[in-house]
């Protein structure tokens, strides 16, 4: 009897064990992505944290922000922390133009691990800003200068015109100008003092987006620039191409001047002590 008893203990244990597994036995995502806030108005900062399962050294997490017609309005990559966790910030408005939904989609590691968020948009009110000289770039037949570098960015077009490129600091990105009166193709050649897409010191991809869709495109590489081949269709207004860095809206000479300030500032402090120190 106290035979059959103790089986029977031991098989309802069992049982309750394996009922209770998948409470304590779950399977923890591999990679996970939140925001510090469900909605967002114009101009607040989206803040993007998550946490990965498994580490994988020099492999960014690729974060990608898409409106609910599908158009990409933003794209990050960053670098996973010791501890697993990763975070980045975004300017809700720019390219976010239309009220409504946002899916944060993150890509991380060799068998593309991914996770998604979603966030609410108010919409954008600021008034599109007309070129003025002040934020258009020269364009000639053959180079577009960009302002805060001296260095020039070659390029041909067809089927259209280039009206304009500017950097966007925040973004990392070169914004396009395009009066695209035909399909047509754009070979950028950009100097890597202008804009670059590196991790951890080797050549990244760039990310271009053909009014707001992301498109693929053929690059050729050297030291010193990178060459962007892009198809465009008709009706085209706007190419955005995102890397890593983008030159600083202080320009090479501001930073030059900058430098000389802060060494001048070290050299008289230098002596300054140097002068009301007891002499024997």
């Amino acid at each position: 009897m106290k035979t059959r008893l103790s089986v029977f203990a031991l098989s309802a244990i069992l049982v309750v064990s394996i009922g209770m597994a998948p409470a304590f036995g779950q399977i923890q995502s591999s990679v996970v992505v939140t925001t510090d806030k469900s909605s967002y108005s114009e101009g607040e900062t989206i803040l993007v944290t998550g946490e990965v399962r498994d580490l994988y050294s020099g492999t960014p997490v690729s974060v990608i922000i898409m409106s609910s017609n599908g158009s990409i309005v933003g794209i990050a990559q960053i670098t996973v922390g010791a501890d697993k966790k990763f975070s980045t910030e975004f300017t809700a408005g720019g390219t976010m133009k239309m009220e409504g939904t946002y899916t944060i989609k993150v890509t991380y590691g060799t068998e593309n691990r991914t996770a998604e968020t979603i966030f609410e948009f108010g919409g954008s009110t600021s008034p599109v800003i007309p070129p003025t000289e002040e934020n258009t770039s020269t364009v000639t037949d053959t180079t577009v200068s960009v302002k805060g570098s001296s260095d020039l960015i070659g390029y041909e077009i067809t089927g259209g015109k280039i009206l304009s490129i500017m950097p966007d600091v925040d973004a990392n990105s070169l914004i396009v100008s395009i009066d695209a009166t035909d399909d047509g193709s754009l070979t950028l050649t950009i100097p890597r003092s202008v804009l670059d897409a590196t991790i951890n010191g080797q050549d990244d991809d760039f990310f271009v987006l053909v009014d707001g869709e992301e498109v693929d495109f053929d690059e050729m590489t050297s030291s010193t620039d990178r060459t962007l081949t892009i198809e465009f269709p008709a009706g085209a207004e706007e190419i955005e191409i995102i890397g890593t860095f983008v030159v600083p809206e202080f320009g090479t000479i501001a930073a030059m001047i900058l430098a000389v300030a802060v060494i001048s500032i070290i050299a008289i402090s230098a002596k300054s002590r140097l002068s009301i120190m007891p002499r024997y």
